[in-house]
Formats: structure tokens, C-alpha cells, sequence
């Protein structure tokens, strides 16, 4: 019998467009997720930021930290030197190459955390990153660097996107992203723990985005789970804003309808899992 543990739930992209940010209300008003990461670059946050406030309040709320989708907050002159920040593809061969510039990362990332806080009217209770750019190599460092010159070392913690492989192997789910990240993310978590920052141990919802059995996927993120375990999904509904600018639609309408369903909690009983903000995560 597996042992009882709790988990946490985020929910990634809130802000990415008006559809997406209502349907991961409804799902943190259900008591569906323990926590949702934020995308300041996009204009509705400031919009966005109330109603979150209401929906989320038994929920960490964090920074979606973005460099490859939309414009950047500032001028990025070698990252984006068309005022548009590059695919993940080029975001990772910049990065494998050493290419990136630390100074102008580190500004985005500043530029970022302020737009957060504006709204928010605090600092974020955690930083992942969009497509799991927080830990390439040549973003880690200075980010790291940014959140401890603002004092956050100790306070927030942040979303380690590799895994072990033995724990994606058995899931069986999106190897080559989990495995990928397993190779792209090493060494992040003890960066991150040196710097100061606590890190979930364990990682899973990698997903095709393409029509199938979430509610199968599910379980499996489930299995093989870490002493911190953090499951990412991405819930949401359908608008013009979110066709425009990111090619996963219609997978989250799927994702929202089952995180609302009643085959929801029964997965999590199989599981004997819980879900938890992550200061409560762990085995019960």
C-alpha cells in the first residue's frame, strides 16, 4: 500500500490570458490546487491580481519567471534584440553555448519581481519558470543572484524541474521531457539550496498537451513521489488572447474539467494523496 502524502498543485501561467487566469480561479475557489505561478510580463496581471487575491487565499501564489513567450518588461538587447523574447529552442542553445548575458537576466528577473509585487503588494512565495528556464544554466546563477540581493533567501522557495530519472521512469509519462529536464535542471537544487532557498523534491506533470486520459496521467504523476512532492499542471479556459500567443488551448479546458470532477479526489484517495502548500508538503 502506498504511503499517505501531501503534495503541492501549481498551476502555471496564470495572467497568460483572461480565459486561462478565470479558470484557475475556479479551480483554487474549489480547493483544486495548492498554488499557481504568475506571468508579470503579460498586461492583464495588474488586472488579474485582485480576484486571484480572493480566489487564492489557502494558496501559494509565485512568479512565473519568463523569458520565451511575448515581450520581455525591459530591453534585452542580446536576448530579445527585437523586443521579443526567443523560443525555448534558442533560449537553450544560448544557454548551452554560454551565451547568455547574466547582467541582462538578472535585470529581466528584477523587472519581473517588481511588476509581481506591485500588484500583489508582497513578494512572490515562490519562482518556477516558464518551459523551466529558472534552471537552464546561465539563468540559475543570476537569479539566483537577484532574489538574494533582494533579501528573499530563506523566504520563498523554488520549483527544482528535475527529477530523478528512476522516479520518471517509473511514471512513464513525457519521458524525453522528463528526462531532458532531468539532464538540462542538474545541479540546480543544490545551487539553489547553497544560495539559501528551499526546493521541492520531486517533480512531475509533463504532458503531450494532445487529446488523451489526463485523469490516467494524473495518477501516474502521482507514483514515485519525493519527499517534497510538486505536481505542475495547466488548467484553464479557451479565449482569443491565448490562441494568439500559445499553441496549448483546448488540453486545459481538459485539465480544468477533470481537476473539477469527482474523479479528481477519487485519484488522490488511490494515491492516498493530499494536496498541500509546500511549507505542508511531504509524507503524511
Amino acid at each position: 500500500m502506498p504511503h499517505p502524502f501531501r503534495f503541492v498543485l501549481c498551476a502555471d501561467d496564470y495572467a497568460l490570458s483572461p480565459a486561462v487566469s478565470r479558470g484557475i480561479r475556479e479551480a483554487l475557489a474549489a480547493g483544486r490546487l495548492s498554488a499557481t505561478s504568475v506571468m508579470t510580463t503579460q498586461p492583464g496581471w495588474a488586472r488579474e491580481a485582485a480576484p486571484l487575491a480572493e480566489a487564492a487565499a489557502g494558496a501559494d501564489v509565485g512568479l512565473h519567471f519568463n523569458l520565451t513567450l511575448g515581450a520581455p518588461l525591459g530591453a534585452l538587447p542580446k536576448l530579445a534584440p527585437d523586443g521579443r523574447c526567443p523560443a525555448i529552442g534558442a533560449l537553450m542553445a544560448a544557454a548551452r553555448r554560454g551565451a547568455l548575458d547574466a547582467g541582462e537576466i538578472a535585470g529581466e528577473a528584477a523587472r519581473q519581481l517588481d511588476a509581481f509585487e506591485r500588484s500583489w503588494g508582497r513578494a512572490p512565495d515562490f519562482v518556477d519558470g516558464h518551459q523551466h528556464v529558472q534552471v537552464l544554466p546561465g539563468v540559475r546563477d543570476p537569479l539566483l543572484a537577484e532574489l538574494r540581493r533582494r533579501g528573499l533567501a530563506g523566504k520563498i522557495w523554488l520549483r527544482d524541474s528535475a527529477d530523478r530519472p528512476t522516479r520518471a521512469l517509473r511514471r512513464g509519462v513525457e519521458l524525453k521531457k522528463a528526462l531532458g529536464l532531468a539532464v538540462l535542471g542538474r545541479g540546480f537544487a543544490g545551487a539553489a539550496r547553497a544560495a539559501g532557498f528551499a526546493v521541492n523534491d520531486g517533480f512531475s506533470g509533463f504532458s503531450s498537451f494532445a487529446p488523451g486520459d489526463y485523469a490516467r496521467d494524473f495518477a501516474r504523476y502521482l507514483k514515485a513521489p519525493g519527499r517534497r512532492h510538486l505536481v505542475m499542471c495547466h488548467p484553464g479556459h479557451v479565449d482569443a488572447e491565448l490562441a494568439r500567443l500559445d499553441p496549448v488551448t483546448t488540453s486545459r479546458e481538459r485539465e480544468l474539467a477533470f481537476l473539477l470532477s469527482d474523479a479528481f479526489p477519487r485519484v488522490l484517495a488511490r494515491a492516498h494523496a493530499r494536496l498541500a502548500r509546500f511549507a505542508e508538503a511531504g509524507p503524511a
